[in-house]
């Protein structure tokens, strides 16, 4: 009975130790997607809400321009300091008119937009040519601008089914009257190199491409990334004219060298930080030099409307603060750094080069 008894007390000893270790090493299988560590690091720093300066957002995407959510935008941008929302979701025609005319009756000094061209079964020059009447039209309807969306060199075919690429002749028009009407165009190309390159345990966007899989791309899907950059390029150099906005450093912000070496290549090429801000914050001296070196042609931009991001933007520019989180873990599983931007420079990038490329804004938000 005693044996019997001591028997069963190991077995459930056992039974519980063995129950122990299973769970002690179930808890150790955590997955990179599941790691998120909270920093123990004390350090000076916090926060900044608000941008030292009135800035002009040129990278934003607002499908309602209607009254109400135009006012409903102007508290929130009030908060952080915006002073003027660049739509680069305008469309075209009748949709662009309803826009500024909304804009016109609420907030005229506050909004603007940029127009768009459908680029999908361009067919010949004759082609363009329309599509540069369309555009005159949208400008003299109020527009500032131009924004040429990724699905041109990634998506869009012409009218063979063949992509369409940035460069294509038949295209040439509409840079053309960007030129002579005066306004930017502001043109995202690709997607970061990284999208091209093999998902494996080096690549820095593997949880991104794991969690969105569609972002994935190829030499063949739908051509090999330096492709596609050279074809942007190659419109920059061919229309020394038209003032030219690169969307996202030009997926060069992990490169400044390369990027300066584009700057000086190409007069008319400025560049937009929106969503590479977190390649800035990990780079901060470099980061902070190539922004002293080319404060003229930089400009603030955001892309997704999101306030509670903007903060980020805010501190990595403003301050020298050390190792604070991004708001991403996706984009990005490192720290920022602050490059505590010169005030000549902040006001460069928050406001001042926007104004020197787009006709028709507000000055007088930006008195000093």
């Amino acid at each position: 009975m005693i044996i019997n008894m001591m028997y069963h007390l190991k077995a459930i000893l056992i039974s519980s130790v063995f129950l122990i270790l299973v769970n002690f090493a179930y808890s150790q299988e955590l997955g990179f997607e599941e790691y998120n560590p909270i920093s123990t690091l004390v350090i000076p720093g916090k926060e900044i809400k608000t941008a030292k300066f009135p800035f002009i957002d040129v990278h934003s995407h607002q499908r309602d321009m209607s009254v109400e959510a135009l006012t409903a935008l102007v508290k929130d941008m009030d908060a952080m300091n915006e002073a003027i929302m660049v739509n680069l979701s305008g469309r075209s025609g009748e949709s662009l008119k309803e826009k500024v005319d909304n804009i016109n009756k609420s907030y005229p000094n506050r909004f603007v937009v940029f127009a768009n061209v459908d680029f999908e079964g361009a067919k010949d020059l004759q082609w363009g040519k329309k599509a540069a009447a369309q555009l005159e039209l949208d400008i003299k309807n109020g527009a500032k601008g131009l924004k040429i969306f990724k699905s041109l060199g990634l998506r869009n075919k012409d009218a063979d089914g063949n992509r369409l690429a940035i460069d294509d002749y038949r295209l040439d028009p509409i840079w053309e009257k960007c030129a002579e009407m005066g306004v930017p165009v502001l043109i995202h190309a690709a997607d970061p190199k990284s999208f091209w390159d093999e998902m494996n345990a080096e690549n820095e966007r593997w949880l991104e491409l794991k969690t969105h899989p569609r972002r994935k791309r190829s030499a063949t899907d739908p051509a090999p990334f330096e492709q596609i950059i050279q074809e942007q390029h190659n419109v920059f150099k061919k229309h020394p004219k038209t003032k030219f906005i690169n969307a996202h450093m030009g997926w060069h912000a992990n490169n400044l060298e390369k990027l300066g070496e584009l700057l000086d290549a190409m007069p008319n090429m400025n560049v937009g930080i929106s969503a590479v801000i977190a390649e800035l914050g990990r780079q901060p001296q470099h980061a902070r030099a190539f922004f002293i070196k080319y404060q003229d042609r930089i400009l603030f931009g955001k892309d997704s409307w999101k306030p509670e991001e903007f903060p980020t933007y805010f501190r990595v520019l403003e301050s020298n603060d050390e190792y604070f989180p991004y708001y991403k873990k996706y984009h990005a599983f490192w720290a920022m750094y602050g490059l505590d931007l010169p005030d000549d420079v902040l006001k460069k990038v928050y406001y001042k080069n926007a104004l020197n490329l787009i006709p028709g804004l507000d000055k007088s938000l930006f008195q000093e």
